[in-house]
């Protein structure tokens, strides 16, 4: 989950090389006369790991809009924090003088989705 503007825009530049590089991948499988079977077999993990990378990019714009999935249960609550604050649009540095404890705390209890975090 992309959960800092940084992030995002190294996420948005990463898609972009993926692409060029999956493109050039593609014309030297092909001029070494491998079938279509065969790129394809080497191709589909590079498509994969794009795919996912798009979704994520997705998925950080569309929190950052405030289009968040219902909450169901306690076990999302974490995700649902962080999408939170991306809508709100405060950086995670924020968050931490709001809640007066280190960025890195706020980055920590972040990366786990609030899991283990105490009041």
């Amino acid at each position: 989950m992309i959960k800092t503007e940084k992030e995002y825009l190294e996420a948005k530049t990463r898609l972009a090389e993926e692409k060029k590089m999956i493109e050039a991948q593609l014309s030297k499988l092909k001029t070494a006369g491998l079938t279509d079977d065969q790129v394809k077999l080497a191709i589909d993990p590079l498509r994969s790991f794009m795919l996912q990378l798009k979704e994520e990019i997705h998925e950080y714009e569309r929190l950052k809009r405030g289009d968040f999935d219902d909450l169901t249960n306690l076990y999302g609550i974490g995700r649902t924090l962080v999408a939170l604050r991306i809508f709100k649009g405060i950086k995670q540095s924020e968050l931490a003088a709001k809640l007066t404890v280190k960025e890195s705390q706020v980055s920590r209890d972040e990366s786990n989705e609030y899991h283990g975090a105490s009041v």
